[in-house]
């Protein structure tokens, strides 16, 4: 299938890719995707790898990588996730070791959510997040995400983010304020204080 290319004022989001494999394999090897079934061993990351580019084949969506548009490096993934079993579709994200805390989560979050709504007709979705990962439970309530207890879940340990339909988000307040917030990650004299929330 072809795979739709989105862009956001500093990022490129395009299909996965032979040559993006070393990053997500470091990624995935390393103690930044604890909190989504890592470390893993080289055979396990290769196995989600080829996982997240037969996604698209198969549900007709999934993972995006993040480019930087200025220099082309990869700095993380997001998308719509939907295994087999998965109770519901998922937004999901991770930003690669080093990368965190520029913004570029929320920023490719916001655009694949916007993307997912306008041309593949979801009317909603959620994040399945670790109850211990407070950076991705911080940025799904900036993304205007909200914990629904009632909700069921994957494994019964994980914590089910519920974001926004179109309609709850169409010219709203918080569809606003996420957009100043990318733009104030993308101004060069912006520095944000506090913890990162990517």
């Amino acid at each position: 299938m072809i795979i739709p290319t989105l862009d956001t004022p500093r990022l490129r989001l395009s299909a996965p890719s032979p040559e993006d494999y070393p990053d997500f394999k470091a990624t995935f090897a390393s103690y930044r995707s604890r909190f989504m079934g890592g470390p893993l061993n080289p055979y396990e990351t290769w196995m989600l790898y080829a996982a997240e580019i037969g996604h698209w084949d198969i549900r007709g969506f999934g993972m995006w990588m993040v480019h930087l548009k200025d220099s082309g490096e990869t700095v993380g993934m997001a998308g719509g996730w939907f295994p087999a079993k998965w109770p519901e579709r998922e937004i999901a994200w991770i930003i690669w070791p080093g990368k965190a805390g520029r913004g570029f989560a929320l920023e490719a979050t916001h655009r694949v959510r916007a993307h997912l709504y306008r041309h593949m007709g979801w009317d909603g979705a959620v994040s399945y997040i670790d109850p211990k990962n407070l950076d991705s439970i911080r940025l799904a309530e900036r993304l205007g995400a909200t914990k629904d207890t009632a909700a069921p879940s994957i494994d019964g340990t994980d914590a089910v983010y519920r974001h926004p339909t179109p309609a709850a988000l169409h010219g709203t307040q918080l569809a606003h304020g996420i957009d100043m917030e990318i733009a104030n990650f993308a101004d060069p004299l912006f520095k944000p204080k506090g913890r990162a929330i990517d």
